[in-house]
């Protein structure tokens, strides 16, 4: 079973072929610093060859959302110590999954202060998840050219925050909608100087922070989660392909440990233009080995490795039930299922009492 071989990444040999998927869990306390049982999630999923992060704000400014972890402050990096050792210690590996939300929040969690964007769009018919409930979202600030570039400089210091913090590595959160991908976005950047109008300059925002990131990082520790064909939170394109190969095609010049791309996950009914297999349409592109995520299960991610385009299959609410997945994929067995109700915030329950199988 390809799943189960172990495959190189980087400059590491992982034990087997599969990832567990960011998937927030707002766990964190209200400073953005996880706690002992964030330490026990992790180390109880250390069998997947590569453990991503939940997304983790590299700035005060980049939060959108309630609870949600940190790597900007010494309290925040001496959490994620904890982490990264208890994991290393099982003989995982483990990536940090860099996030700014973007217009992707709501000032009642910013300290009144409005959520920033490469353009003042607001996203229409949804409601923002907040500590006071479910909210509508607000017209965002939009940046300035100078306060674009210190934000590439802030998601180079969160990679030196995290390679101090013991990860193995860092991944740029470049989809589903959040600041990268809104520089992407035709519906969400309308800009008209070096960041917009035009596909070159909507990808140079991604380009600089991943130029960024691996500066900070090293050769071979930096990956990218882009999400081509997904159109939720108000994200749209002409043609993604005619934005998205360009993209792809300049990554394969910087010296990356993956591409992560996300099928989407979401009818397409009123997107005829849109790609049906993101995987194949976009990850023919890379040079980069290539992670593949979207509701794969055991068998659909196993045929996924064997059309040999991604060499990685990356799992969420499977493994967020399921701490051992890779014994369970090995043995074939039953899985444990998801509580919806404890996804998101809470205590132990639903986050580290999913029971293993039976040795």
């Amino acid at each position: 079973m390809k799943l189960l071989e172990k495959i190189t990444l980087g400059k590491e040999i992982l034990q087997n072929a599969i990832a567990m998927a960011p998937m927030t869990r707002s766990r964190a306390n209200g400073e953005g610093v996880v706690s002992n049982p964030t330490v026990l999630y992790y180390t109880q999923r250390a069998s997947a060859g590569l453990l991503l992060t939940e997304a983790i704000n590299i700035s005060e400014q980049a939060m959108g959302s309630p609870l949600t972890p940190g790597l900007y402050s010494p309290q925040q990096i001496d959490a994620w110590k904890k982490v990264t050792k208890s994991v290393h210690d099982k003989g995982g590996l483990i990536y940090a999954q860099l996030w700014h939300t973007g217009r992707v929040g709501h000032s009642v969690d910013r300290k009144g202060k409005l959520p920033v964007a490469p353009s003042a769009i607001g996203i229409k018919g949804q409601q923002h998840f907040t500590s006071q409930g479910p909210k509508e979202y607000e017209t965002p600030q939009e940046l300035t050219t100078a306060e674009i570039k210190q934000i590439v400089k802030d998601y180079g210091q969160a990679a030196k925050n995290a390679i101090e913090a013991g990860f193995d590595g860092v991944e740029l959160h470049a989809a589903f909608g959040y600041l990268p991908n809104q520089f992407l976005s035709e519906s969400a950047n309308l800009r008209t100087d070096e960041y917009g109008g035009s596909i070159e300059n909507r990808n140079r925002f991604v380009l600089e922070v991943m130029q960024e990131l691996v500066n900070a990082s090293g050769s071979d520790k930096v990956g990218i989660k882009l999400s081509p064909t997904v159109y939720y939170n108000n994200i749209e394109n002409s043609d993604p392909v005619a934005q998205f190969k360009p993209l792809i095609e300049a990554l394969n010049e910087l010296p990356l440990a993956y591409i992560h791309l996300m099928n989407g996950l979401f009818p397409l009914d009123n997107y005829p233009h849109y790609p049906k297999n993101a995987v194949e349409t976009f990850g023919s592109i890379s040079k980069h080995l290539v992670i593949a995520n979207g509701g794969f299960n055991k068998d659909s991610g196993e045929a996924e490795l064997e059309k040999g385009i991604a060499k990685i299959i990356a799992y969420g609410g499977l493994f967020l039930a399921n701490p051992d997945l890779p014994k369970r994929f090995e043995l074939d067995a039953a899985f444990n299922t998801i509580e919806q109700a404890t996804m998101y915030g809470g205590g132990e329950k639903g986050y580290t009492d999913y029971p293993f199988l039976e040795s």
